[in-house]
């Protein structure tokens, strides 16, 4: 199997920083909007579902993304409370890949798409601009360090987006709606209104608040977020 290999932004270059805010830490903390609990199980038969803007109704086999092009993608993993894990090593299919082959011959004649919507097991969301999405380093990740894709980062597949801060990609995908037009915002928490772009080298942490003085705030939540994180872990 043929895998080509990317390394964005930092990789260990001396000299380089991380994104402004932005601290190291070791390992991969597991998050997820679960917290205490168990991360969703995998279906017998996992598949994404894409549908929106007049397309037809495709069920992509999450078994049917190793048929396409795969891709290994070195990358560092911005949380917006202000930790990064570097150099992680993703493995899976590249999202411009699953869209061109895949999700725009299905579109209705005529329709621009402007925004896909992206959707967890877990119930969570995220949105992102047709730009950002098809991104080069934009991936479907089913494997993590050479291993398949654990439970609690996000199995069986994940988007991973490194550009843009974490909460932007999101786990145990199961659906991908399409938009032609700005889809209507969702609210995390009054504190976490998070930003429509969330690129992590504009410092878009939130949606009308200024990013400097929100981090401390954010890196208060890590202790008590990662000890109720750790409870539900599995490990898998």
């Amino acid at each position: 199997m043929h895998l080509s290999h990317t390394c964005v932004n930092v990789c260990n270059v001396p000299g380089v920083t991380l994104p402004p805010g932005q601290h190291r830490v070791d390992g991969f903390p597991r998050f997820g909007t679960h917290l205490h609990h168990p991360p969703p199980a995998v279906p017998a038969a996992p598949a994404i579902e894409i549908s929106g803007a007049d397309a037809a109704v495709v069920s992509v086999p999450v078994d049917e993304l190793t048929s396409l092009p795969r891709r290994e993608l070195t990358a560092d993993f911005h949380c917006v409370a202000g930790w990064t894990a570097t150099d992680l090593r993703w493995e899976g299919v590249a999202l411009e890949t699953l869209f061109r082959t895949t999700i725009e011959p299905a579109i209705a004649p005529g329709a621009t798409i402007t925004h896909l919507e992206f959707r967890g097991l877990d119930g969570y969301r995220s949105i992102l601009t047709i730009e950002d999405a098809l991104g080069d380093d934009v991936l479907l990740a089913d494997r993590l360090g050479g291993r398949p894709l654990s439970r609690d980062h996000g199995a069986p597949v994940r988007l991973v987006t490194p550009q843009q801060y974490g909460f932007m990609s999101t786990k145990h995908l199961c659906r991908i709606a399409l938009h032609t037009e700005p889809p209507k915002a969702f609210r995390r928490t009054p504190l976490i209104d998070a930003h429509p772009r969330a690129r992590v080298w504009e410092e878009e942490r939130h949606r009308y608040l200024p990013a400097k003085p929100l981090r401390p705030v954010y890196r208060m939540l890590i202790p008590p977020l990662r000890f109720l994180s750790a409870r539900g872990s599995r490990d898998d």
